[in-house]
């Protein structure tokens, strides 16, 4: 009888134990339900058939831990509020680098192309300056800097065309530059659709602010920047998109075009006032 009774509640122990690790089993298939649909439903809403944004993708700095050497940089005369300049390249000789400016490259890969060259399609007739150079190297920055004068407080502003580019499609706006490793840069790419503004210390570039929107390839845009003390607001075909601040480069320095990569550029009607 003993033995009867033993085995009775052998049984029923083990249909208790059954039954708490099928509750414990519910509870975690209940507890995990939930994550999956989110992970689910933030897979769902990335941007299909847009190229995957490089820069979005890397946190922090990019770039070599020992930037590339570069030339210094000629010293120019800051220019006091009221001063303009206006660059439309129409006087400068085509298929050479325009006058007033110098061509240089942050980064590694092969040194840039900049030559003015006439463009029917240009906002001022006839001509418009172009970054021709087409080499893949990704971390390879272009420049065209403007030798006249430095600027700390200021409004700058480009019109540009996007023409080619496989690995990017850029065009940028350069300002408060110290050299070509240091300098802050707004810019915008057509394989992206996005406008960001970053900082460059010691060669290695960091996003601090952007905005998404539509680039268009083959047409023309304006790309216009108003730095005041720490206070940096960026404009795209009039529109503001961009306000930020930072305290990086706080003293005058030089204003100058910018490409990256690939791009196939071209810019026309540069403009800079002192404020």
């Amino acid at each position: 009888m003993c033995t009867v009774k033993i085995a009775v509640l052998a049984a029923v122990l083990v249909g208790l134990a059954a039954l708490v690790a099928c509750n414990d089993k519910d509870t975690d298939e209940r507890q995990t339900t939930p994550s999956k649909v989110l992970a689910g439903q933030q897979t769902t809403t990335q941007k299909p058939a847009e190229k995957p944004d490089a820069d979005e993708e890397e946190e922090g700095e990019e770039g070599p831990a020992t930037p590339a050497a570069v030339a210094a940089e000629k010293p120019a005369p800051r220019q006091p509020s009221g001063k303009q300049f206006l660059y439309d390249f129409d006087g400068d000789a085509s298929a050479q680098l325009p006058a007033k400016f110098h061509a240089a490259r942050t980064g590694s890969g092969a040194e840039s192309k900049w030559a003015v060259l006439a463009d029917p399609t240009a906002p001022s007739k006839p001509n418009i300056v172009a970054q021709t150079s087409a080499d893949q190297t990704d971390y390879r920055f272009p420049l065209l800097i403007a030798d006249e004068g430095s600027f700390q407080d200021l409004e700058v502003s480009v019109r540009f065309k996007a023409v080619t580019g496989s690995v990017d499609r850029a065009a940028g706006l350069v300002f408060r530059l110290k050299d070509p490793n240091n300098y802050y840069v707004v810019r915008a790419n057509a394989l992206e659709n996005n406008y960001r503004l970053y900082r460059l210390v010691n060669g290695r570039r960091s996003q601090f602010a952007g905005a998404n929107l539509n680039v268009t390839s083959g047409e023309w845009h304006e790309l216009r920047v108003e730095a005041a003390g720490n206070r940096i607001t960026c404009y795209y075909d009039g529109a503001k998109k961009i306000e930020a601040t930072d305290n990086t480069f706080k003293d005058a320095g030089k204003v100058g075009l910018w490409t990256k990569a690939d791009s196939v550029t071209y810019f026309d009607d540069l403009k800079v006032t002192a404020k």
